[in-house]
């Protein structure tokens, strides 16, 4: 996404896009939203998304919060908006992601954080913003189910 919006990775996708004059966000807006089609025709499903899935329609998650809330990750609005709107304390959360943003937007928020491990984030795992690590999204259930309590950091 970067590459085809000509920035480098110190600069924030979407903080990018809204500096853009008018015109030129709908083009980036379009750019992005033919890399996110090509990339969903093109994407293989995770291990354990079957399961993540199967046990989800028995849980409410609502709301979710999609990159069009602002101010973006790593900002905690998005998790503290979630707190508010369950009426419950953040640190009662849990941020679950693939991402250093993730895991420093839950930590912000005061939520506990789970990265999802895969083999372009595992340098994730020794991030102070990382509370728990998981490998395959089905061991979330076990987090989810049994409640999650900070701790060191683990693989489950």
């Amino acid at each position: 996404m970067r590459e085809a919006l000509g920035i480098d990775k110190s600069v924030d996708i979407l903080d990018h896009v809204h500096s853009l004059p008018e015109k030129d966000q709908e083009e980036a807006h379009q750019k992005l939203q033919a890399i996110e089609r090509k990339a969903m025709v093109e994407m293989q499903p995770r291990q354990g998304l079957t399961e993540l899935m199967d046990f989800l329609p028995n849980h409410e998650f609502s709301p979710i919060i999609t990159r069009e809330f602002t101010p973006p990750k790593p900002h905690p609005a998005g998790i503290l908006e979630i707190a508010k709107s369950w009426d419950i304390p953040p640190q009662n959360l849990v941020m679950v992601g693939d991402s250093v943003d993730d895991m420093i937007s839950g930590h912000r928020a005061g939520a506990a954080t789970v990265l999802i491990k895969s083999e372009v984030n595992s340098h994730l795992n020794h991030v102070p913003e990382t509370d728990y690590v998981i490998s395959r999204l089905d061991d979330l259930i076990h987090v989810l189910e049994s409640g999650f309590d900070a701790k060191p950091k683990s693989t489950h």
